[in-house]
């Protein structure tokens, strides 16, 4: 698991090899800048002890902030670049999970809450850019730090290097000893994140909801229920954080220490020189910020770790919906609209009872078929089968003699215009909501579209007619003219087959009857699928298929069902007595 870690953080770095590459020779130079401005600092000061020459001391202390400020230019260098680097691998992590996401079929975003993904977009990405930035950078100083660094003190003293660097080990082993808590805690914290984002998302988009049933103190509750978990989880963590990194930074000063102690007792008896102690005490406290800083470092690393995994679970996620080898690409001009399935059945991933069960029926260019039955027999399961936004088996569902699934994706849905149940609307404006398969359509079209979905006069009264906006998810219009506004999108993709899902439910059958009426002439070419409850405009429709526990039980004209004994007519029955009561 660590080596495929390691192999994916590769991998983000890969493209950007040449910047990582100039980043680390700019923090190699760094290094040995700061062996070498301690070696001059220490041959100055033995050269005082004989003569002093302020002459000599000017130049040193010229040279000495010419060379700072070369260092620190070379720093800010390598940091910007190595930085950078984290930034393009934020950007293109972002962009994969984004676009990925797009490929994904509707049953996915059932099993993974909306919350959680955004969660690992953001937050985990964030994660990930600190450890392929911060985490890399200080690696690779810490590296060239102690590599430059000790051959110089041994050089210098090697009983002072080894007894100042022998309380190092005790470091490492603390810090190991706390890393299991710390990855243990930022995983925790990550989920219980993700927990309140869900939270989050699902009460903003119920809003109104939450007001109509006063649950303001129940969704409070939650949230503050939510929130101090996630408190909990961050003040663990910030618990083993602030125990472990005083305890790397004190063990580190204990270097110090002991070098003061021992090394006046050296410089007293000759052994070292008064430059050699400055240089051991200027390279000891050098290589304290880089060891300090490795809790900081695994810290980052063991975040990434966890990051890398959970962003990879949402990239490595296979479409189950995809393009066969060699699918076939009809031109919208070529699609004449005939639908046919033969023994389709479907059954939805952990169910043992079959949506659609062997259904066989045809659909004529052309025709308007209406699909009724009680909730839950599968209309809409049907509905998504024929643009294949369900899984389903091969040679069962056909357009134009053609098997579904072996078509291109995105022709056979370029084919299809489909309302849904939830009319989903964009926050922008009606008329970028009505035009959105078509972006570049003219005002005319997008108006001729909103009058066959008798939305117009409507959006006349409109603060700004057709530029008004519409709130998010469309909060600012009633259902009937959400619908009605996700029809006229329909209705301006201008494809062959049309599938209405229940999309007229809060439009009165007088309104949805006009609206079918109204698509009859301008749909001369275009087949229309009207899956509905309302009796009364499904009974203008060609042809009605009844299906009931998702089987088609009965298939004819409504003149001609009405007639026969069977769930059509009890349906038709059930819907005259409700106009009587009405």
């Amino acid at each position: 698991m660590a080596n495929s870690r390691l192999q994916k953080l590769g991998s983000y770095l890969r493209p950007h090899w040449r910047m990582v590459l100039l980043g680390t020779i700019a923090l190699l130079i760094v290094n040995l800048l700061g062996v070498y401005i301690p070696l001059l600092i220490k041959d100055s000061i033995d050269q005082l002890q004989g003569e002093f020459s302020f002459n000599q001391l000017s130049r040193t202390a010229i040279w000495l902030l010419l060379l700072s400020v070369i260092m620190w230019c070379f720093r800010m260098y390598s940091r910007t670049s190595i930085f950078g680097v984290g930034r393009q691998v934020e950007f293109v992590l972002k962009q994969r999970i984004f676009q990925h996401l797009l490929t994904i079929e509707p049953g996915y975003f059932a099993n993974n809450t909306s919350g959680d993904l955004i969660n690992r977009a953001t937050s985990d990405v964030d994660n990930i850019r600190r450890l392929v930035g911060f985490a890399l950078l200080s690696f690779i100083n810490i590296i060239f730090a102690y590599a430059f660094t000790l051959p110089v003190m041994l050089g210098i003293n090697v009983r002072l290097t080894v007894l100042a660097i022998a309380v190092y080990p005790v470091m490492l082993f603390t810090v190991q000893l706390f890393s299991g808590k710390l990855r243990r805690y930022q995983e925790e914290i990550q989920v219980k994140l993700s927990d309140l984002s869900e939270l989050i998302q699902e009460d903003m988009s119920g809003m109104a909801l939450i007001r109509i049933y006063a649950q303001e103190n129940q969704e409070r509750a939650a949230f503050s229920q939510k929130n101090q978990q996630l408190l909990a989880a961050n003040l663990k963590l910030a618990l083993v954080r602030n125990l472990l990194f005083p305890i790397i930074e004190g063990i580190s000063y204990i270097s110090l220490l002991i070098l003061l102690w021992i090394g006046t007792k050296a410089i007293a008896t000759g052994e070292i020189t008064i430059g050699d102690f400055i240089a051991l005490v200027l390279f000891v406290e050098r290589l304290v910020f880089p060891t300090a800083l490795l809790g900081f470092t695994i810290t980052a690393y063991q975040q990434g770790e966890i990051s890398i995994d959970r962003v990879e679970a949402v990239t490595k996620a296979e479409p189950k919906i995809k393009n066969m080898a060699k699918a076939i690409v009809l031109p919208a001009t070529d699609i004449a609209g005939a639908i046919v399935a033969r023994h389709l059945t479907y059954t939805y991933p952990g169910s043992n009872t079959p949506a659609l069960y062997d259904l066989n029926f045809e659909i004529e260019p052309g025709e308007t078929v209406a699909i009724v039955g009680s909730i839950g027999s599968g209309k809409s399961t049907l509905a998504n089968a024929i643009p294949r936004l369900l899984n389903i088996a091969e040679g069962e569902l056909f357009l134009d003699n053609y098997d579904i699934t072996k078509l291109d994706l995105a022709s056979l849905r370029k084919a299809i215009a489909y309302v849904p149940q939830d009319s989903f609307l964009f926050s922008t404006t009606i008329k970028n909501n009505i035009r959105y398969a078509e972006p570049l359509a003219e005002t005319i079209e997008v108006v001729q579209s909103a009058k066959q979905a008798q939305i117009h006069p409507e959006i006349l009264t409109f603060p700004q007619e057709y530029d008004t906006l519409v709130g998010e998810r469309g909060i600012t219009l009633s259902g009937g003219q959400r619908q009605r506004t996700s029809l006229a999108r329909a209705l301006l993709a201008d494809a062959k087959v049309l599938i209405l899902d229940d999309a007229l439910s809060s439009v009165d059958n007088e309104t949805a009857t006009k609206i079918l009426n109204n698509l009859s002439p301008t749909t001369a070419k275009k087949t229309v699928i009207f899956i509905s409850h309302q009796l009364s405009a499904a009974a203008t429709c060609d042809r009605i298929l009844v299906m009931d526990q998702g089987k088609i039980v009965q298939n004819g004209t409504h003149a001609t069902l009405v007639q026969e004994t069977g769930l059509y007519q009890s349906l038709w029955q059930q819907h005259q007595l409700k106009e009587v009561l009405n």
